[in-house]
């Protein structure tokens, strides 16, 4: 314990996405802020998640690029992937990443401390020996890779923790979970040369996706050679020597080299001292209004810990609410449903709003449209399946939209703007949009909606 405390406008505990984009927003309005975190300044998203693990997913389609060369008459081979090598690339990435994060935090006068916080009082955090003292503060402490009761891990039983670091390909692969982090692990494996299984106990991968989208993805995933178990509980894992037996509560048994489990993140929220300061909590997850604020006052919490789509876009988005709202700038509420979503396995998944099924329970009647990538030059080009599918509240606007793809994430960007400004399919059939793009299809998707199908059946 220091003998004097410091004293901040804010103090933000976790420097991951949520807390330190809460940092910069709150320092660019004058406030002076103390950034506590105990690993890397980035957190999860820059380390050991959402860059890392892209990084990964565009060494396999590089790896799927070469071995497909004959289709588009370039005559390549694929000889094999060097692990080694890389990391080496994912390592670079992260690095150049995490110095720029470094400098931005430096410039903007934000108190870095690199220590393991406690929070010791409604507005009091300990780190590192030093009490630091906000007239708020913000809870950002993030998550972690979850496993299931039982199920340790450690050797040839891992999560997306310890995949991120393998020093070579393995032979066979089961992943269990078909959410987001298992289907995109699933993805690099395979084209890394694996053979995968994936086993997911909820009856269709990605199950959060509109239905016709998990439909798609399986049938991809068939014609890619992975195999996946749906409707099926894991019962249990044995490892010995070199393998793992993976046993399925359906009696089957699957022999692997590796068991990676993604059976998705926990949050982080325990044993920092919220709970004795009556911070309201529910399975671990930290309670907030749509304001972002706890129970107790003077405390908000961002990203991970609250219950929601554990995205970092979302920590991204909290985070610069939580400060506005702190600087008195009233911003205006997320809306959960306009965070728009990707899941980066090939073909890529990104989708904005409401799922169909989620749709006919909100609105008396609603219409839908697929557009059949078929019909889309730029997706020949890239011979890539797929289609864009639209919700429409019927004669209101687009409430929701779901693609699949090669690249589709890329698309997701006029997709949020449709959504999020509540567009009539006439409003967006009115844009013209870029010839051969597949960033058309969005466009082509919206006319046959509108009414006037251009390059579409009507």
């Amino acid at each position: 314990m220091s003998a004097g405390a410091e004293n901040f406008d804010i103090v933000i505990l976790g420097g991951g996405s949520g807390g330190y984009a809460c940092a910069l927003r709150a320092a660019e309005l004058g406030l002076s802020v103390a950034l506590v975190e105990k690993g890397k300044l980035g957190g999860t998203c820059l380390h050991m998640g959402c860059i890392p693990t892209k990084a990964l997913l565009h060494a396999a389609e590089v790896a799927d690029t070469a071995r497909e060369g004959e289709q588009f008459g370039v005559k390549t081979t694929f000889e094999s992937v060097d692990m080694k090598g890389v990391n080496a690339y994912k390592d670079g990435v992260i690095s150049r990443l995490y110095k720029g994060l470094q400098g931005l935090v430096k410039s903007r006068k934000v108190e870095l401390v690199e220590a393991e916080g406690r929070l010791v009082a409604k507005n009091t955090v300990e780190a590192g020996g030093r009490t630091l003292v906000g007239k708020h503060v913000v809870l950002a402490t993030g998550s972690y890779a979850r496993t299931l009761p039982g199920l340790e891990i450690g050797g040839r039983v891992m999560t997306s923790d310890q995949a991120l670091f393998l020093d070579d390909v393995p032979g066979r692969v089961v992943v269990l979970g078909g959410g987001v982090i298992g289907v995109e692990f699933a993805s690099v494996f395979r084209s890394f040369g694996a053979e995968v299984t994936i086993v997911e106990a909820l009856p269709r991968l990605v199950a959060a996706e509109d239905e016709a989208v998990s439909k798609q993805l399986e049938r991809a995933f068939r014609k890619r050679k992975i195999a996946f178990r749906t409707g099926v509980k894991f019962a249990g894992a044995t490892q010995s020597g070199d393998t793992v037996a993976v046993s399925l509560e359906s009696g089957e048994t699957i022999e692997a080299d590796l068991l990676l489990v993604a059976v998705g993140r926990g949050p982080n929220a325990s044993g920092m001292g919220y709970e004795e300061q009556g911070v309201a909590m529910d399975r671990g997850f930290v309670l907030t209004d749509e304001r972002l604020r706890t129970n107790v006052e003077g405390v908000y919490a961002v990203g991970d810990i609250v219950p929601g789509l554990q995205l970092a876009h979302r920590g991204f988005a909290q985070g610069i609410f939580v400060a506005e709202e702190i600087a008195g700038l009233s911003p205006a509420v997320i809306d959960e449903m306009g965070i728009p979503r990707v899941t980066y396995c090939e073909p890529e998944i990104a989708s904005v709003g409401l799922t169909e099924a989620q749709a006919r329970e909100k609105y008396a009647e609603v219409e839908t449209l697929e557009y059949n990538l078929g019909g889309n030059g730029k997706s020949q080009i890239l011979q890539t399946q797929g289609f864009v599918k639209l919700v429409r509240e019927k004669d209101g606007p687009v409430v929701g939209v779901h693609m699949i793809g090669a690249r589709m994430g890329e698309q997701v960007g006029e997709a949020q703007l449709i959504y999020n400004w509540e567009a009539l399919p006439s409003d967006v059939a009115a844009l013209i949009h870029a010839h051969p793009t597949q960033n058309e299809a969005l466009g082509e998707a919206h006319l046959a909606l509108a009414g006037k199908p251009l390059h579409a059946h009507a």
